[in-house]
């Protein structure tokens, strides 16, 4: 990487041009830099609504550039040592399905385990591909699914050899990494793509002593969420390529979907977030590690909570760990995630990632500082002293896999019913059923629904964690198929 090379930042520079030249705006928004909306501009600012531009030609265009944001493009590749890179701003659910659709036609088969995003499986809806889930074990003593393990993946790729893809999560929300370069190996020997989620992993492509990054390992594409652990503003992603990807047919794909009125507050974000982490990602980064790491221990030295780490490797399942993610298990002091979750909000301000069933995430990155830290710390004593209770009865495991009836693409389009969820047994489901955040489905269109699942998604009510997906805002009632 030329680290001179990475000192420009050309989108943020021709923003900056631009605004010097007062251009009078007769094309959209209409906002007009913000003199038509004052509330906007009040609460946004006067410099950020000015640069709430639109499409020109001193400014490129995402959807065919051919100057600075092409540029931009090539110096985002080069950080990230792919062969191409994109730059997103319909956010990593983009990213994501512009992967499986740039790989995965109707009929199609790809490989995947079964907790993966709902943008994944919203994909196979647009597309028509066929999901043949890979089997991955559960944790029983903190609840969560694993990675996937090699015999495993090579013997359902032996399986099904007319699979087109392999997809893979790198790292889970967890912080759990499979060996993504063994099964990127096993899947070019049978001539199948490798896609990787990396929507939880910029920091894999800068920071030292961390597991392998998905373009590292031989993907084929990999998606970034910049805006979570890279700094960038909320929405903003980047799609990688590796040397094998026909980049100009993955542009062709992203603009079936993508916005054609691209926001250049997303796309500064994003240069200038790739500019930071390329000259200081690998200091920046560091620091994250030893915050994680030392809350990790002083959270584990409270007791009751178990804040998991790189015990878990053991090679296979859980190849390696993502330390920067502090995963933390709350059920041994009789409280479920999702409580401390909301206990932290509401009694101490503090705003975490998520909270599931049995685990909560704070996600750590490169805008925290240690006082933060102890913050967090203080207030999950303080949670154990006041709120701890007795641990029984409260649910245990956090990951089902259902059975696969249909396609979830047939599911999804097929004549339907609701009925009261308690009376869903046995049927086929045929929407989306999450708790979100994570956002991993308990039931996607095409699985069959059983009284174990159905326990769960009440559970999950029960306990107040956000479930969605479903036509019934209140999930009291399933649409299933007729």
């Amino acid at each position: 990487m030329n680290l001179e090379e990475q000192k420009s930042a050309p989108i943020y520079e021709a923003l900056e041009c631009f605004r010097a030249r007062r251009v009078v705006p007769f094309d959209v928004p209409g906002h007009k830099r913000g003199r038509g909306n004052p509330e906007l501009m009040s609460l946004l600012g006067e410099k950020c609504v000015g640069l709430d531009v639109n499409s020109m030609k001193p400014l490129d265009n995402l959807g065919h550039p051919v100057s600075v944001i092409r540029r931009a493009e090539e110096l985002t590749a080069e950080a990230f040592g792919a062969a191409h890179a994109f730059l997103m701003v319909n956010g990593t659910t983009s990213s994501v399905q512009s992967m499986i659709l740039s790989v995965c036609k109707a009929g199609d088969k790809i490989i995947l385990p079964r907790n993966v995003h709902k943008s994944v499986i919203n994909a196979l809806v647009l597309c028509g591909g066929v999901p043949v889930y890979v089997n991955v074990k559960l944790n029983p003593e903190i609840g969560i699914a694993l990675g996937v393990e090699v015999e495993e993946m090579r013997r359902v790729m032996d399986a099904n050899p007319d699979a087109v893809a392999v997809f893979l999560n790198n790292p889970t929300y967890y912080g759990i990494c499979s060996n993504v370069r063994k099964i990127a190996e096993m899947a070019h020997e049978r001539n199948m793509k490798v896609l990787v989620d990396e929507a939880h992993g910029t920091h894999l492509y800068f920071g030292e002593n961390l597991p392998v990054s998905g373009i590292a390992a031989g993907a084929d594409l990999a998606a970034v969420s910049m805006h979570k652990s890279g700094g960038s503003l909320t929405q903003s992603s980047i799609l990688l390529c590796g040397p094998d990807t026909d980049a100009e047919y993955v542009r062709q794909i992203i603009n079936l979907t993508q916005t054609t009125s691209a926001s250049y507050l997303l796309l500064s974000s994003l240069d200038i977030s790739r500019r930071n982490l390329a000259l200081r990602g690998k200091e920046s980064f560091k620091k994250v590690t030893e915050m994680a790491e030392y809350a990790r221990s002083e959270i584990n030295g409270i007791g009751g909570y178990y804040a998991y780490g790189k015990e878990l490797i053991n090679g296979d399942s859980v190849f390696d760990y993502d330390v920067t993610k502090l995963s933390v298990y709350t059920q041994r002091i009789g409280l479920t995630g999702i409580e401390v979750y909301d206990l932290l909000r509401d009694e101490y301000d503090i705003q975490i990632e998520f909270g599931d069933i049995g685990n909560i995430l704070a996600y750590i990155s490169i805008g925290d500082r240690l006082q933060d830290i102890e913050r967090l710390v203080g207030a999950l004593e303080d949670i154990r002293h006041v709120y701890e209770k007795d641990p029984n009865g409260l649910y245990c495991g956090d990951f089902i896999q259902p059975e696969e009836v249909m396609t979830p693409q047939k599911a999804f389009y097929a004549k339907k019913k609701q009925l009261p969820i308690r009376e869903t047994a046995g049927a086929v489901c045929a929407e989306l059923v999450m708790c979100y955040p994570p956002g991993i489905p308990i039931l996607t269109p095409g699985e069959r629904i059983t009284k174990k699942i159905i326990e769960y998604i009440l559970f999950a009510k029960e306990k107040k964690c956000s479930v969605q997906g479903t036509m019934d805002p209140a999930v009291e009632y399933l649409n299933v198929i007729v």
